[in-house]
């Protein structure tokens, strides 16, 4: 039973019909009915992990997101995600959480991680994170890569919100899962390569609008470039680095 869950996801079915967001979901059908699994989706915007969940729910399992330690920090945000069971990741000291997403996955669960860490500005794959595949392999469960388009148009990192009504297409893609396997850099760049294919392909058939914030430079878009991202991220992280160590 998921007392809190279940009626979450309804409410959040109900603001998706308000905002008139106009799902497309393939692959679904890969999300295993029963047994552990790491779901790895790709991340372009601040509602992933809720649009995320509901290729799940064909087989009627819940997702134990990871997410940072500041959600559940929030007076408001908090209750709601331990209320979920979703799973605080803390960055200065992430072991904590990394063995307790392994032992969810030992007890069956679908935990879904975010290989990327942040959002992608430039929309493309960044680099991965190996945490995915070494808790695949810990845990020997399969990993299930999922690839959202669409969702940076709703609230993505340096743009305003647009959470009113804007009949947004959202699609999605559920890939086939992928047995663990050592060494984890080798089932991290396997799990890079297909999420990738998934991607490029989920693009081909969405309306991209030239010159648009959201759409990657590769398509027309505005959005910076893979290499011009990184560089504001690492420029970003550099000035926060700086700015802890004022605080000191």
């Amino acid at each position: 039973m998921e007392p809190v869950y279940y009626p979450v996801i309804g409410l959040a079915r109900t603001i998706f019909a308000l905002q008139g967001l106009k799902f497309t979901v393939k692959g679904d059908e890969n999300i295993p009915a029963t047994g552990g699994a790491v779901i790895a989706i790709n991340h372009t915007g601040y509602m992933d992990f809720t649009y995320a969940g509901l290729p799940a729910r064909t087989t009627k399992r819940y997702i134990r997101f990871m997410a940072k330690k500041e959600v559940f920090d929030n007076p408001i945000s908090g209750p709601i995600m331990r209320a979920l069971k979703h799973i605080p990741v803390d960055r200065a000291a992430g072991a904590e959480s990394y063995h307790e997403a392994v032992n969810r996955l030992k007890a069956g669960e679908l935990v879904g991680v975010y290989p990327e860490a942040t959002i992608s500005r430039s929309f493309e794959l960044k680099d991965f994170k190996s945490g995915a595949a070494r808790m695949a392999i810990e845990a020997n469960v399969p990993i299930i890569p999922i690839v959202i388009w669409g969702a940076q148009r709703v609230w993505t990192k340096g743009f305003p919100k647009r959470l009113g009504r804007t009949n947004t297409p959202i699609s999605m893609a559920v890939g086939e899962p992928i047995a663990p396997y050592e060494p984890a850099s080798a089932l991290t760049a396997q799990l890079h390569k297909t999420m990738e294919s998934m991607l490029l392909d989920l693009q081909k058939d969405y309306p991209h609008e030239p010159g648009a914030y959201w759409v990657p430079a590769r398509l027309g878009g505005t959005a910076p470039t893979l290499e011009e991202a990184n560089a504001m991220d690492a420029a970003e992280a550099a000035e926060k680095a700086a700015r802890r160590t004022q605080a000191e």
